[in-house]
Order: C-alpha cells, then structure tokens, then sequence
C-alpha cells in the first residue's frame, strides 16, 4: 500500500492512477492521516436489450400493453377507494 500526501499526489496524479490501475492500493493523506484512497470505477451497467418487436405485436393481438396491467390495478384501486 502507498501513502502520499496531497501535494504528492496532485504533482504524481498520473503515477498514482497507473500504480491503482497495477493493482496498487493508494491512499492519500493529509498531516499524516489517510483522507482518500484511489480506487478504479466500477465498469458501466450493460444497457438493457431493446424491446423485441414481435413480443410488442402478440401484446397488441391479444388487445394489451406493456403497461396494461399496471393500469388496470390502478383503475380498480381508485374504484375501491371511491366507494
């Protein structure tokens, strides 16, 4: 593990990312004490598949939506609480 102080470490940043990105744990330090440790980013959530069309098109042959469901459980619980 690696200790620098933040002087060190903003006239090293590049240094210290490369030792980080080597596997390195660096922490920084301000009078002595640890205050930060640098750490890679977590990698990007993978986005989501498109909607299959085909699946789109069954829904609307059988007279529904993505949603219909949704509001369906909507209308009956505003029904309910009206009465």
């Amino acid at each position: 593990m690696s200790e620098y102080s933040i002087a060190q470490a903003k006239d090293h940043l590049p240094r210290l990312i490369d030792r980080m990105l080597d596997g390195e744990s660096v922490t920084i330090t301000r009078r002595g004490r640890p205050v930060a440790r640098v750490v890679p980013v977590e990698a990007p959530a993978a986005p989501k598949p498109p909607i299959d069309p085909a699946w789109l098109d069954r829904l609307r042959e059988a007279g529904r939506t993505p949603t219909s469901g949704t509001v369906d459980t909507v209308r009956a619980m505003r029904d309910d609480y009206r009465y």
